[in-house]
């Protein structure tokens, strides 16, 4: 069971902790500063701790004060947040996609013409997401790379370079570890997939840059080789702009998967738009599965 003690003398002593004074947290609650002051009381009664001294023409909170309201005050945001959130108008539809850049760039942007397409009423706002940042309260829902299941959107490695680079490269052991542009967050890229190709002593050395799709512009300005992510390489590869100079790829071992709050999924604009991004995601895996078949 949840362990909640007075709330009414928690909102009274995090707006007073927060504004400095009793008077100013009565104003934004509504209730006199006497109010305030006995709700505290009340507060540090129960709680069994001091969490203000009283000075003469201030208040100063104790340490445990300090600490109490230090992690009260996020709370209380993030509560006010979901809160307009799950109470905003319906005509506001408006849907916040957490994604990191490369994903953005390279896969979500290049896709959002078909969802708004189906679905133009809808405003879909793209902010930086990824596994780095924690889910933001006021996001519809993220996109992230990790160990869930997200069926049909594989995270398969494969080099990539242009045809010029690649028409010199005849099999793996051709390839030398200065040209091996590196990603910095993904050092274990490059290793896996030359162990699988056979050719594990050679080194990537080459310019390392912080995202993926660093990486794969310079692959693209011919700088080198790249090691590339499905899906970021899928439209680069398709419309000729990257080119892969083996058929090996290996797996990263990760998927893409969809994370959102629970009370997300009875809202219809998001419905439309979860029921879309799965479907799009599985259409290259389908291309791909019909042509090994062909």
């Amino acid at each position: 069971m949840r362990r909640l003690l007075f709330l009414n003398g928690i909102k009274a002593f995090e707006a007073a902790a927060r504004t400095g004074s009793f008077a100013a947290a009565g104003s934004e609650l509504n209730v006199s500063a006497a109010a305030i002051s006995r709700m505290v009381h009340l507060l540090e009664e129960r709680l069994g701790v001091a969490l203000f001294e009283r000075k003469a023409n201030r208040l100063v909170t104790t340490q445990a004060g300090r600490a109490y309201q230090g992690g009260l005050t996020p709370i209380f945001d993030a509560l006010a947040s979901l809160t307009a959130q799950v109470t905003a108008s319906a005509s506001a539809r408006v849907l916040t996609v957490g994604v990191g850049p490369t994903f953005a760039l390279k896969w979500m942007i290049p896709h959002l013409a078909e969802f708004r397409k189906a679905e133009p009423d809808i405003e879909v706002r793209i902010t930086t997401g990824g596994m780095a940042v924690p889910f933001a309260d006021d996001w519809s829902c993220g996109i992230q790379l990790g160990d869930g299941q997200w069926p049909g959107l594989v995270a398969d490695l494969m080099p990539v370079c242009t045809a010029r680079l690649a028409n010199i490269l005849k099999r793996p052991g051709d390839l030398k570890g200065p040209s091996l542009i590196r990603v910095a967050h993904s050092p274990d890229d490059w290793p896996s997939w030359l162990k699988a190709a056979g050719v594990p002593r050679v080194t990537a050395r080459g310019p390392e840059f912080q995202f993926y799709g660093q990486a794969l512009q310079a692959a693209s300005d011919g700088l080198g080789i790249a090691m590339g992510i499905r899906p970021y390489i899928d439209d680069d590869l398709a419309a000729g702009r990257l080119v892969a100079p083996f058929a090996l790829s290996v797996p990263k071992g990760m998927r893409w998967y969809l994370v959102y709050r629970g009370f997300h999924a009875e809202q219809r604009d998001f419905a439309a738009f979860r029921r879309w991004i799965i479907r799009a995601a599985a259409e290259p895996a389908a291309r791909r599965k019909g042509a090994r078949n062909a």
